[in-house]
Formats: C-alpha cells, sequence, structure tokens
C-alpha cells in the first residue's frame, strides 16, 4: 500500500464522518413500486442530506435545503438535537422526513422550521408552526401534518390551521416524543402514530418527573449554563410512559394497561385491525402484545413472550399482516424464528434480525444464516421464506409494490439497488449463486437498478483473514500490514474490539471499522479484531451467556483468541499486546490491563463504562438484573474499585457532553486511579458526546491512539 494513502486516512475519515456522507439512505416505496424516496449528501465529504426520489431510471432531486429561502437559519430545537443524538445521525439538512400512505406528500424539519413537498415535481413550502417542529408526520391521506412542538403535540393542515392536541402540563413532561430508554436502548424514536383514518392518533405522554436529573456542563466555558438531562440510572426510577388515543376533534381517551407491572412501551402501531402496543415488565423477562380498543382505551393481550434471563427485542414487532395475523420473533433452542400467526415460518439455525415491514401477508425480514453476514428475506404463503440479497455482506432494505431496496455494506463498501419485479417481492431461493446484490441479474420478471452512492472511497483497503479461533470456534479477523511479509519479523499486536450486545464488528463487509482496523495494521501492528460471547446474530444462547456478568465471558474470549491466533500466526509477537475500544469496547480495552496485564501491556479505552450502576435502567438491567436485588453483577462487571489491579500503560478518552455514558465514569476511574498511585493518562474532549464530533478531533484521535501505543510497547521493550 502507498504510504501517502496511509497517510491521508485519518483526514479522510474525519471529513467523511466514517464514510456515511454520500451514502444512499432512509428509502420510502411508493404503493405502487414505482418511486423510490432517499436522503443523500451531494458527496463523500458535504455534511448536508438532500431528498430524492428515484423514478424510471432517473434521480430527481426533490429538496435541497441550500435552495429553500430561510431554511437552515435558525437553531436546532433540543428534542430534534437529542433525536439525532440517538440516532447517531452525522449529517445536516435533510436527515429524517415522513410521507402520506401515497408517499406523494413529504414532510420533513430543517432548524425548527415545518417544510413539506409534493413528490409530483412540486416546490417545497414552508408550513406555519407553532413553534419549533420535532418529528413532523403527514397523515396517512396526506391532508395534515403532526409534530412536536416545545413538547406540546400538535397537528396542522396544509393551509395552516393549527391544532394543540396535547399541552404539556409542566416542564416534565411531553406529548409525541421517545422517552431516553426507548429511543436509546430500546431503538423506538417515535412517540406517535397515526390511525388509517387520519382523523386519531396514539401518542406518549412522558412525565421524567421522578427520573433523577443530571447536570452536562462545557468545563470549556465556564460561563455557560449546565444542562439539566433526565437520565434513569440502573435501579432508579424510569419516566412514566402513558398513551393516550387523540381525535382530531379534540376528543381524548387513556389507554389502559397494567403499568405498574409493564413500565415499559417498547413499541406501537395502529394498522386496520385497530390500534397496538408491546409493553415490558421491568426485569425484562416479559413482552406482552397488547390490542387496544380505539373507542374506551381497554387492553386485550394477545400475545406474551418470556425467558428466565430476558426477552430480546427486535426491531420492527411486534406487527400485522392484513389478515391480523402476528409476526412476531420467538426463540427456541439457539434459534431465534419468525413466527407469523404462531406458526414458525424460518428454519432452524436462521437467526432473525429484525422485520424490516409488512405488506398484505408478505413480510420483509432480516436474517443470518452466518454470523458473518446479514441478509434479507420475504416470507410469502405460498413460497415460504426465500433470501432477496445474494452475495457477502451486510443488507438491510425495503419494500412496497413488488419493489425492493437493498442496502448492503459488501466487501467493496456501501451497495444500494432497486429490485422491481415479481420475484421482487416473493423473494429468490438461496443457492450457491456469488456476487453481490447487484450482480443478481435479470430472471423472468425482476430487474436490479443500482442507486449511485457517491461516499468516498477509502484510501486504505482493508485485508482482513477470516479466522475461526479457539474452542468456542470465535469469529475474528486478522489485519496484516499490507506491506509485511511472512517470516520477515515479528509484529505488535493491537485487539481492537467492540464484543459487546446489539453490535458486530466481524463480518465479510467494508465497513468504517474494517478500515481503521487496517490503517492500524499500516502503522506497524497485527490487528485482531473477534466477536465473542454477547454479540448478536449467533443464537440467544450465545447472547445471553452473559447473563449476570458483563464482563468475564467477553474478556475470556478476547484472551482465547488472541492466544489461538498466537499459535497459528508465528508473525504475532505476544510479548507486545495492545487493545482499544470505545464505548463497550474501551470497557474492555481498560479490563484487559487490570485483569491480565500479563497479557495485555497497553490500552486506549474510549467512553468506558466503567461503574455498570451509572449505565440507564433498560440497557443495564437487562443484563445484570436490579442492582438492589443483585448487587453482586455490578461489583464483578465494574470497572470501579479495581483501579489497584492497573500495571500498564492506560489511555482514557472521554467526551464531557456525552450523555449517554456519563464522563463521570472515566473521571472517576481516573480518581481511583490517582488515589492508588496508579500512572494512567487521561484526554477529555470538551463538548464532545458519546460519538464525537468534528473534523480535527476525529482526524487526531486516531494519531494520538496510535502514538500512545507505539510509545507504550517500545517502553516495554526498552524495560526488558
Amino acid at each position: 500500500m502507498d504510504p501517502a494513502n496511509s497517510a491521508a486516512f485519518p483526514g479522510q475519515f474525519a471529513r467523511s464522518r466514517r464514510f456515511s456522507l454520500g451514502v444512499p439512505r432512509h428509502f420510502t416505496v411508493s404503493p405502487d413500486g414505482s418511486r423510490v424516496l432517499f436522503v443523500r449528501t451531494a458527496s463523500g465529504t458535504d455534511p448536508v442530506g438532500r431528498l430524492w426520489q428515484y423514478e424510471d431510471g432517473t434521480e430527481q432531486l426533490v429538496a435541497d435545503p441550500a435552495l429553500l429561502v430561510g431554511a437552515g437559519t435558525g437553531p436546532v430545537p433540543e428534542e430534534e438535537r437529542l433525536l439525532r443524538e440517538r440516532a447517531r445521525e452525522r449529517s445536516v439538512g435533510v436527515v429524517s422526513y415522513a410521507t402520506d400512505d401515497a408517499a406523494r406528500l413529504v414532510a420533513f424539519a430543517l432548524s425548527g422550521a415545518l417544510w413539506a413537498v409534493r413528490t409530483d415535481g412540486g416546490v417545497p413550502f414552508s408550513v406555519p408552526a407553532a413553534g419549533p417542529v420535532v418529528d413532523p408526520r403527514p397523515s396517512p391521506d396526506g391532508r395534515h401534518i403532526a409534530y412536536v412542538s416545545r413538547r406540546s403535540f400538535h397537528v396542522v393542515d396544509l393551509n395552516g390551521a393549527d391544532r394543540q392536541l396535547a399541552r404539556a402540563e409542566g416542564p416534565e413532561v411531553s406529548y409525541g416524543l421517545a422517552e431516553y430508554v426507548a429511543a436509546e436502548s430500546m431503538h423506538r424514536l417515535r412517540g406517535y402514530w397515526w390511525a388509517p383514518d387520519s382523523r386519531h392518533v396514539l401518542v406518549a405522554r412522558v412525565d421524567t418527573g421522578p427520573v433523577e436529573r443530571r447536570y452536562l456542563s462545557d468545563p470549556a466555558d465556564p460561563t455557560k449554563r449546565p444542562q439539566a438531562i433526565p437520565y434513569p440510572a440502573a435501579g432508579t426510577p424510569n419516566a412514566e410512559v402513558t398513551l393516550q388515543l387523540l381525535s382530531l376533534e379534540g376528543e381524548r381517551v387513556d389507554v389502559d394497561w397494567d403499568r405498574k407491572a409493564y413500565e415499559y412501551l417498547v413499541d406501537a402501531g395502529w394498522d386496520a385491525h385497530g390500534p397496538f402496543l408491546a409493553v415490558q415488565s421491568r426485569d425484562q423477562r416479559i413482552v406482552r402484545t397488547l390490542a387496544v380498543d380505539p373507542v374506551t382505551g381497554a387492553t386485550e393481550v394477545l400475545h406474551e413472550r418470556t425467558d428466565p434471563a430476558w426477552v430480546e427485542l427486535i426491531d420492527g414487532t411486534p406487527a400485522r399482516t392484513a389478515s391480523g395475523a402476528l409476526v412476531l420473533p420467538e426463540d427456541d433452542g439457539d434459534t431465534r424464528y419468525l413466527t407469523v400467526g404462531g406458526r414458525r415460518v424460518t428454519p432452524e439455525g436462521l437467526q432473525l434480525c429484525a422485520v424490516l415491514g409488512v405488506e398484505g401477508e408478505r413480510v420483509l425480514f432480516t436474517a443470518s444464516e452466518d454470523p458473518l453476514e446479514t441478509h434479507v428475506w420475504c416470507h410469502e404463503p405460498g413460497h415460504g421464506s426465500r433470501r432477496l440479497s445474494r452475495g457477502p455482506g451486510r443488507y438491510t432494505g425495503v419494500g412496497r409494490g413488488g419493489t425492493v431496496v437493498l442496502a448492503g455494506v459488501t466487501p467493496r463498501g456501501n451497495e444500494v439497488g432497486v429490485i422491481r419485479g415479481t420475484e421482487a417481492g416473493r423473494g429468490r431461493s438461496t443457492g450457491a449463486e456469488s456476487g453481490s446484490a447487484g450482480e443478481a441479474g435479470s430472471a423472468g420478471e425482476v430487474t436490479y437498478e443500482p442507486l449511485a452512492s457517491l461516499a468516498e472511497e477509502p484510501s486504505v483497503t482493508p485485508r482482513p483473514l477470516h479466522l475461526t479461533l479457539g474452542e468456542r470456534q470465535l469469529h475474528g479477523a486478522l489485519f496484516l500490514p499490507s506491506w509485511h511479509r511472512e517470516g520477515a519479523g515479528k509484529l505488535p499486536v493491537l485487539l481492537d474490539p467492540y464484543g459487546g450486545p446489539a453490535m458486530q464488528v466481524v463480518g465479510r463487509a467494508r465497513g468504517w471499522f474494517t478500515c481503521v482496523s487496517q490503517w492500524f495494521a499500516e502503522q506497524g501492528f497485527a490487528v485482531l479484531v473477534v466477536d465473542g460471547r454477547g454479540t448478536p446474530n449467533r443464537g440467544p444462547a450465545w447472547e445471553k451467556a452473559i447473563h449476570g456478568d458483563q464482563l468475564t465471558p467477553a474478556l475470556e474470549d478476547q484472551v482465547d483468541a488472541l492466544r489461538a491466533a498466537g499459535a497459528r500466526f508465528g508473525d504475532l509477537d505476544l510479548t507486545r499486546v495492545a487493545i482499544r475500544g470505545w464505548s463497550f469496547g474501551g470497557f474492555l480495552a481498560a479490563a484487559a490491563v487490570l485483569h491480565h496485564p500479563d497479557i495485555f501491556h497497553a490500552a486506549v479505552a474510549g467512553a468506558p463504562p466503567t461503574d455498570q450502576r451509572l449505565y440507564d435502567t433498560h440497557w443495564k438491567e437487562r443484563f445484570l438484573g436490579h442492582p438492589e436485588e443483585q448487587p453482586e453483577n455490578y461489583v464483578r462487571s465494574s470497572l470501579i474499585g479495581h483501579g489497584h489491579l492497573l500495571r500498564r500503560p492506560l489511555l482514557l478518552v472521554h467526551g464531557l457532553a456525552d450523555d449517554n455514558v456519563a464522563a463521570a465514569h472515566t473521571l472517576r476511574f481516573s480518581a481511583e486511579l490517582l488515589a492508588a498511585g496508579k500512572p494512567h493518562s487521561v484526554l477529555p474532549l470538551p463538548g464532545a458526546t458519546h460519538l464525537p464530533a468534528g473534523d480535527a478531533v476525529n482526524e487526531q484521535l486516531l494519531h494520538f491512539q496510535r502514538d500512545f501505543l507505539l510509545d507504550a510497547l517500545a517502553r516495554r521493550v526498552d524495560e526488558g
């Protein structure tokens, strides 16, 4: 590899926002399948999202923020900023949108202003609103737009007639917004759902009064007031979440369920069979699907899932087909099945990942046969469950009207395409065919049309060696320098894991993380990445092996994989081993040098959750239980209390505006290390959240970590 390409990578990585800019995303397909709406920036370094429509093989620009008079000039409402943060949104401009059922009217917010556009070639127009607008969504018939402003719920007609259907009774109450744990830990970013008749809305009311407050300040600017945020730490009260059925005429009906037993609102919806919701118990061992009477608000149990550890929440469920059949996951043995109407429709060993949509009796979903890949599948009565995406990669998608949009991260990078035709809607049998979705070719009535990705091509090309390591058959990837020749010399080893729930980093796909691992390899490391116990898509037993202990199994797997790789590759120098990671990966990195200093000789820990009791209720109690009932789980899974064990160089990095893993995790742990006389380094990032923003910061972070690790391992050699 050209050294200049390696040198250019950190700047490119930062400017491209982890190579996310320029990639088509947020797809909507029209009912007849003829049109596809999506968001894309103008290039791989342009951060401004624009709304596009694809039809008849051509792309049409629907909304460009740069051309809208007065757009993007005001401050972003705090609620919208938080939604972007929860969604890990890295662009500006049109970052999200919603449409009516016909995909003819589109609504979106720009810096708090409400905009709409018709997809028949019309010009975007502003819609008068009562205040800063958050999460606007048109009614199914396209006659109204619902939105949230100052925590109150509004519906506005296109002629500007505005109705406040629910007013926030105080600063701790909001209507139509998702609470913290819903957005951060349940992946529910919505707080209201339109009825098919466009005359009623199911709206969540959130009262954060019982929730503990945390205060985020900016030490770099002592003149700024601290920001108070409600944060339900493990073992403390959650927000009180209720639901109301609101009519455009002002009628209000409370939805009634046993909130004391089921305090979590997992998801909700409203289809032709009426409103429905999923609720979960505080210990997360029971999830109920409830039907709601739209007249009285009374609920009826349609289904109940239980698990002795926790019930895993699957995006897109519950759902219902046109006939009313419930679409749900089911765990049995070591397989997570898709069920429709109480019947399993996927085979043993195929792990359900998410439900992408239901149209008629057809269900579009993602699943993994192989943990290294995720594919889009379609189930339809009479045709079974068949795979649509082909070739290696991790895919998602959306489908309607016989058209399916496949968005994949493949070994070549981001690839997006539109499949049209009968077979696209019904799915195609799996087989030995090779190639990406874009190479599926044409068969019968099927056509494939690529959507252009304008993302930058990474200057570093990942060269992973996929490995199966140790007794537990751990999936790993080894990245070696492009200039290294076997037997030419020993390489220091860098472990680069995430290693925690809800995320895989090992796969047959060129994601941003594989590019970063290869860049570290070009700096002279042999980089090993491993997905251990607790990571998804390898079966329920694998995921739940960390129940009660989030540290020991995850760290054991990193150690076992390292030893197995060292035994297989003689050029790996196990006397010089470093580890780096962010969030859960940062937690693993710090734990590695604390508990295994004989194996790990230096670590960089970014945003590490060092004290598990400081993390949120839904996420942490899922794995460790309630801290008052099972305090030992929190002790064994925390770094706090073990600082005296540190014997190796450790760099702690943390954003001081992080409202997910609070900076207190690092600051308290650093204080403990200092009190124990343990030298270490701390790099604070003023103004940075859980994912640091700013091109300069992200570029220099890579350099800083590299230099710290190389220096630490060099000093180890010097010290003998």
